[in-house]
């Protein structure tokens, strides 16, 4: 089986669930390849859709949550949105991609690429089963008027909002949103600790900037450690955020239980080596921190499919979510402080998030691919 996973830029939370599906696949023996479908127009057009959508949400999220609340306005199953049209004009550039390259399905956690499919379906040019992948625990405005042939959603209970959409219930498949083989490895604390250079009888807290960074982040971290105990420490993993990188070392020079990290490959070692995480509530950081059964403080959302994250978590007792900053502060400590708390957290997420969703997103793809050869013959 050759699969094609389309993602596109626009943070990286996309790029993670399709690098998910891809070690699941080349794990079970098959050919995975994996790409920003937007390169196929060039990678201007990939800079300018990927840098646009992160300048927006990062800079201006006031203009995020405005389009975000007239797309759900505007989104419907009976008519095609501006972004559908809008993806539609890469449908040329797919279709000449895949005539030269054959892969026997494709799978999308993006839904730009699951927009260009559509398109071609309805012109008859896509021959493969093409699969989404909601990486939110919302069903976000467009992926209704999509066609493709089966959605995965990261929840039973997220069936019904989706399908209210104008999803076809029989195509809403509950599996989970990928997380990638090493968040499914949960190393002992102790061993986590040693591995990251941290002392093993420090408690720690984790601070996730994320791909686009969250609200005042360095004034929260500053504040963060100014009521650290003995024995406490922090990590903040700043991402691709050089600027944030260089001012936290500048504000927290000399402090050595305060660890400032740039973009680093062993996000899953600090989580395992970590007490308590403080992250925005993403869908794939949220899911990958739940998989490792991490106790959980949400920071502000980003306004849109992030406060559905947030609200999905909180309702479930999967985390805490405090909208001000000294409030987010005290849940930590609260958190940080009460180990019946913290167990009652983790038996939450055990219970509403199942780990494993890559191989069995594998397994449909499989399924996918051999019906789709027989039907071929």
């Amino acid at each position: 089986m050759k699969v094609l996973i389309l993602s596109c830029n626009t943070g990286e939370g996309h790029n993670s669930a399709g690098k998910a599906v891809k070690e699941a696949v080349e794990r079970a023996g098959h050919e995975a390849v994996m790409m920003d479908m937007m390169i196929l127009a060039g990678p201007r057009t990939s800079a300018i859709v990927g840098g646009s959508y992160v300048k927006i949400v990062k800079y201006i999220p006031r203009l995020f949550q405005m389009l975000y609340r007239a797309g759900s306005a505007i989104s419907s199953d009976r008519r095609k949105s501006p972004v559908y049209y809008g993806c539609a004009l890469m449908a040329k550039k797919l279709g000449r991609f895949l005539e030269a390259n054959a892969f026997d399905v494709i799978v999308t956690p993006h839904l730009f690429p699951a927009e260009t499919m559509t398109a071609m379906k309805r012109r008859g040019t896509l021959k493969q089963k093409a699969v989404a992948i909601a990486t939110d625990y919302t069903c976000i405005p467009f992926w209704e008027e999509t066609d493709c042939d089966y959605y995965v959603i990261p929840h039973e209970d997220l069936k019904e909002e989706f399908a209210a959409k104008g999803i076809p219930e029989e195509k809403l498949l509950p599996l989970g949103i990928p997380v990638r083989q090493s968040f499914l490895q949960k190393e002992e604390r102790a061993k986590a600790k040693r591995r990251c250079h941290i002392p093993e009888n420090e408690k720690t807290f984790l601070v996730m900037s994320g791909s686009m960074g969250f609200g005042k982040i360095q004034l929260f971290v500053m504040e963060l450690a100014r009521r650290l105990k003995e024995n406490e420490g922090i990590v903040v993993i700043c991402g691709n955020n050089q600027r944030l990188e260089r001012l936290l070392h500048r504000e927290l020079n000399g402090r050595r239980n305060v660890r400032i990290l740039g973009y680093t490959q062993y996000v899953s070692d600090y989580m395992d080596a970590c007490d308590v995480i403080f992250t925005k509530p993403g869908g794939l950081t949220s899911t990958e921190a739940a998989v490792k059964n991490i106790p959980i403080i949400h920071t502000r959302p980003i306004p849109g499919c992030e406060e559905k994250n947030l609200n999905f978590f909180q309702s479930r007792g999967m985390s805490l979510g405090p909208r001000r900053m000294l409030a987010q502060l005290r849940a930590g400590r609260k958190l940080m402080d009460r180990d019946a708390l913290r167990r009652q957290m983790e038996e939450a997420q055990r219970a509403n998030i199942s780990p494993g969703s890559a191989d069995r997103i594998c397994r449909l793809l499989e399924r996918l691919a051999d019906a789709g050869k027989e039907e071929s013959e």
